[in-house]
């Protein structure tokens, strides 16, 4: 499932292979970015990608988010089985990247 929408003037796209993203998932991502905007003067775009790889036991599901600012693009992933965990992983490490800028 892939979609793409306008968030406050933020273009979210997300590319989500064979996966359904539910409406909850959905709005965690929009409050995600409403917590990493706190951190930056400017979000011209998100990407975030769901990746889920089949046949592995362990660490099946990865999340990837990329926003999209002046100067480099911080980009942050995580491996594990529960996707609204491992959103709150990425968030973190992308919040600590923003902070050492």
């Amino acid at each position: 499932m892939n979609y793409t929408e306008n968030f406050e003037g933020i273009k979210i796209d997300v590319q989500a292979v064979d996966i359904d993203i539910s409406d909850d998932m959905q709005q965690e991502i929009r409050n995600v970015i409403d917590r990493l905007k706190r951190h930056v003067s400017q979000v011209n775009f998100v990407d975030v990608y769901f990746t889920e790889k089949s046949g592995k036991s362990t660490d099946a599901k990865d999340i990837g988010i990329r926003l999209g600012i002046p100067g480099n693009d911080p980009y942050a992933s995580d491996s594990g089985d529960n996707w609204m965990e491992l959103l709150r992983n990425v968030e973190e490490k992308l919040r600590r990247q923003l902070q050492k800028r």
